[in-house]
């Protein structure tokens, strides 16, 4: 047994935040957490994060995130690889090999609210964008299309 200094009661203490989906639409999130952990089934790997809402709106509320970066589903690599670089590039990141330099990086995004009769309702994220609105510009040069004139020949 340990003596907690104190007498703490129920009616006095905050009341914790609802369970329900946040509204769909934008906000601006916080990734405070960011980790690689294996597949239940042991098959592939997944970056859980856990990224808290700044606002506008639902201040505090917490979203996850899961991107199955090695997975037996193609599709689901894919999708998840395709999140990850619109994430990547709305911090700023041109490259990454640790999930710690995910952490601590504000970043917009699209929330939606994902049916499921067996878990409830969630919110998830469908879209990354930099605050403000637009992405990093990568630092890749995209080739032209076939006959297509350069900007300045316009």
């Amino acid at each position: 047994m340990a003596f907690l200094g104190m007498e703490y009661k129920a009616n006095e203490l905050p009341e914790s935040q609802s369970f329900e989906p946040l509204p769909p639409g934008p906000y601006n999130l916080k990734i405070t957490e960011a980790t690689l952990k294996d597949t239940k089934s042991g098959t592939g790997q997944y970056i859980a994060m856990r990224l808290d809402v700044t606002g506008p709106t639902n201040v505090g509320r917490v979203i996850f995130d899961n991107l199955n970066i090695r997975n037996p589903s193609s599709k689901a690599e894919e999708i998840a690889r395709q999140k990850l670089g619109e994430l990547m590039r709305a911090i700023g990141l041109a490259a990454v090999s640790d999930t710690d330099q995910l952490v601590n990086r504000d970043v917009a995004a699209l929330v939606k609210t994902e049916k499921s009769e067996e878990y409830g309702d969630k919110s998830v994220v469908a879209h990354y964008k930099a605050i403000g609105g637009s992405a990093m510009p990568t630092t890749e040069a995209k080739a032209p299309a076939a006959g297509a004139k350069p900007p300045w020949a316009k």
